[in-house]
C-alpha cells in the first residue's frame, strides 16, 4: 500500500469522524503509514497487513464507545504494545520514559530496588538471580522463586514492566512478597527497599590462588577484573598458582562488558558472535593480544542463575580452552535485546539476535554445560528439585559512594563445595604443569 492510498484510506473517516473519534483516527493514521514503509512486497500482504491494523482501529472505537467504563486511550495503546510484544518471547517488552530512563541509570552500576533479575513465566515473577550483597540476596531469595503476590496483591495479569514498578519504591520501605519454590510451601518475605550499589567485581586469595567474583557486567566490570588481578599479584605474589572467576548467580549485563572480559584472558580468536534474521546483520567480536592473569590455569564458576553475559564469558573461555568451567548448566539466556529509542515515549526492547560461542553453538534454550558438573553440596536433597533455565519459560526462544571497582575483598565462604572443588583443581593443574616442565 502506498503512501497516497494510505492517505485516500484515511480522508473518509477522517471527515466523518466526532471530536472524540480523532485520537483514534490518529492513531489508525499512522499505523496505516506504518504500513506503507513496507512499499515493495507483495500487495496481497500488505492488504492481510491492512486488514489486522483495521481491526486493531476497530476493537479500540469499540471499547472506547461501549466500555461500561470510560477508558484512558493512552493506557490501552500501551496495555496493547506489551501485550504484542509478550507474546513474541519473554525479553522483549516496552519501556515508558520512565523505566527507560531507570535501566539506563542501572547499567552504570547504581539503582534502587531489591536487587533481583527478573523474568515473567506463565504469568508470575519468576527470579533469574539476586544480586549478591543486597536486600533480596540477604532476605534468602534464590533463583527459580516464583513471585505470586506482591504486598498481597496478585502478580497474575500484570505485565513484567508493572511487576518490577511495584516492587521498586522509596528507599527503606519495606515490602512483602509470597514466593511460590520448588518442593515447599508458598511462603512471605519482606524485604527493605535499598540504593542498590553493584560492586560488580569482589576478590580474595584463597592461599595460592587468586578468587574473583564477578556478580553482574556494568559499566565498571572490565575496570574491577584489572585492579583485582593485579592486587591479587601483589598479595600472593610468585607462588600464585591461578584463578577462579566466579559467575555463579550472575543474571549478566552489557555485552561490550562481557566482551572485554573475555578479552582480558584471551589472547586471539572469536568471543562471541550474533545472528539475526537478516545474514547481514551478523556481528563477530574478536580478542586481541594480552593475558591479564599470564597464562595462569583458570577455572570458570557457573550455575544455573549464571545467564546472558555470563555465558558469553564462559563459552569463550571454554571453547578457547583457556579455562575450564565447572559448575551445573546455565540459564540459557542466549538472545541479544536491542534497545531502541522512541522520541516522547521510551523505548522497545526487542530481541534482534541469538548469541553464539566461538565453536559455533547456540547459547539459547541450551545454556553452557560446565566441563566438569559440580552439584553444590546441600545437607539434603529437595524433592522434586528442578533447575530453572531459559528454555522453561513460557514462549522462550528455541525450546530444546561505592568502593573504588574491584577494590573490595569478598568475605570467605566456609561451606562452598563447588569453589573448594575449583581450588582441588587448580592445586592440581598446577601440580602438573610444574612436573611437566621439569
Amino acid at each position: 500500500m502506498g503512501i497516497a492510498r494510505a492517505l485516500r484510506a484515511c480522508r473518509k473517516p477522517f471527515r466523518q469522524a466526532g471530536k472524540g473519534q480523532v485520537t483514534v483516527m490518529v492513531i489508525r493514521f499512522l499505523a496505516i503509514l506504518a504500513l506503507a514503509a513496507f512499499a515493495g512486497s507483495a500487495a496481497a500482504e500488505d492488504d492481510d497487513n491492512y486488514d489486522q491494523i483495521s481491526l486493531f482501529g476497530t476493537v479500540l472505537e469499540r471499547i472506547r464507545a461501549d466500555h461500561v467504563a470510560e477508558p484512558e486511550v493512552e493506557a490501552l495503546i500501551e496495555a496493547a504494545i506489551n501485550g504484542m510484544l509478550s507474546s513474541l518471547d519473554p525479553h522483549s517488552a516496552y519501556l515508558s520514559p520512565r523505566s527507560f530512563k531507570e535501566m539506563q541509570v542501572q547499567s552504570k552500576g547504581e539503582f534502587g530496588g531489591l536487587g533481583i533479575e527478573v523474568t515473567m513465566e506463565n504469568g508470575l515473577v519468576k527470579v533469574v538471580s539476586p544480586i549478591d550483597d543486597t536486600p533480596a540476596f540477604r532476605a534468602g531469595l534464590k533463583p527459580g522463586d516464583l513471585i505470586t503476590h506482591i504486598d498481597d496483591e496478585v502478580v497474575l495479569g500484570l505485565t513484567l514492566g508493572q511487576a518490577v514498578d511495584k516492587m521498586r519504591g522509596p528507599v527503606d520501605s519495606p515490602i512483602t512478597v509470597t514466593v511460590r519454590r520448588a518442593g515447599e510451601a508458598p511462603f512471605d518475605v519482606t524485604i527493605v527497599r535499598a540504593v542498590i550499589r553493584i560492586q560488580s567485581v569482589r576478590r580474595r586469595a584463597e592461599g595460592d590462588v587468586g578468587y574473583v567474583r564477578i556478580t553482574s557486567f556494568n559499566g565498571n566490570t572490565l575496570t574491577g577484573l584489572k585492579n583485582a588481578v593485579s592486587r591479587l599479584k601483589e598479595e600472593i605474589g610468585d607462588g600464585l598458582k591461578g584463578y577462579v572467576v566466579d559467575l555463579r548467580n550472575n543474571p549478566g549485563g552489557l555485552l561490550e562488558q562481557a566482551i572485554s572480559v573475555s578479552d582480558a584472558f584471551l589472547e586471539q580468536g572469536e568471543i562471541v558472535s550474533t545472528r539475526g534474521r537478516d545474514e547481514d546483520s551478523a556481528q563477530r567480536f574478536n580478542a586481541k593480544p594480552g593475558d591479564i592473569a599470564g597464562g595462569l590455569p583458570l577455572v570458570v564458576l557457573i550455575n544455573e542463575g549464571s545467564a546472558s553475559a555470563s555465558e558469553i564469558v564462559a563459552g569463550a573461555l571454554r571453547d578457547h580452552r583457556r579455562a575450564i568451567v565447572m559448575g551445573t548448566g546455565s540459564f540459557g539466556k542466549g538472545s541479544v535485546q536491542s534497545m531502541i529509542p522512541i522520541t516522547g515515549h521510551g523505548a522497545l526492547k526487542l530481541t534482534t539476535a541469538r548469541y553464539y560461542t566461538p565453536s559455533g553453538a547456540s547459547i539459547q534454550g541450551k545454556g553452557i554445560e560446565p566441563d566438569i558438573e559440580v552439584e553444590q553440596a546441600v545437607l539434603s536433597p529437595v524433592e522434586g528439585r528442578r533447575r530453572v533455565r531459559e528454555a522453561d519459560l513460557r514462549g522462550a526462544l528455541d525450546k530444546v559512594e561505592t568502593p573504588e571497582a574491584g577494590d573490595e575483598k569478598e568475605p570467605a565462604e566456609r561451606s562452598d563445595y563447588q569453589l573448594t572443588r575449583a581450588l582441588d583443581l587448580l592445586q592440581a593443574l598446577s601440580f602438573y604443569n610444574s612436573a611437566a616442565s621439569h
